[in-house]
């Protein structure tokens, strides 16, 4: 009998696990359904998700579920094949034998730009990069 391949694992990390790593979650699981395993964590994770950042998911159509911020598993970093840091707080050694990526995501907040509109120009950035993140991970 032949056996499935694995599937392919991503781990989203930022430092609160409250916006753009649950983000960049919801958009993965949203985008390849059962195809990816998908996690998130924090390095400091905070207390509550950005309701900006779930209100601007729910714009487009994606749910995050009962998600919550939680701390970096060591099983779970261990096992995935990449792992993705967004922003420049969150900090992760890099892990051998895995994909470790750092997206520098835009900040509109520099521009002036805040609220929804921030949110939106955010969540449009991670979607982008999730899009070619998921072709790289399912492809072959």
């Amino acid at each position: 009998m032949n056996q499935a391949p694995p599937k392919p694992s991503v781990l989203f990390v930022c430092a609160k696990n409250g916006g753009k790593s649950q983000m960049a979650a919801a958009l993965m699981r949203d985008l390849a359904g059962e195809d990816v395993l998908v996690y998130s964590a924090g390095t400091k994770p905070g207390k509550e998700l950005n309701p900006q950042s779930v209100e601007s998911l729910r714009e487009i159509g994606v749910k995050v579920g009962g998600e919550y911020p939680k701390p970096i598993a060591d099983d779970v970093l261990s096992q995935v094949d990449a792992v993705v840091i967004l922003g420049s707080e969150a900090k992760l050694e890099p892990q051998p034998g895995r994909r470790c990526e750092v997206w520098e995501t835009d900040e509109p907040s520099t521009r002036g730009i805040e609220g929804m509109e921030r949110m939106r120009l955010v969540r449009d950035d991670i979607r982008r990069r999730v899009e070619q993140l998921h072709r790289e991970l399912t492809a072959g």
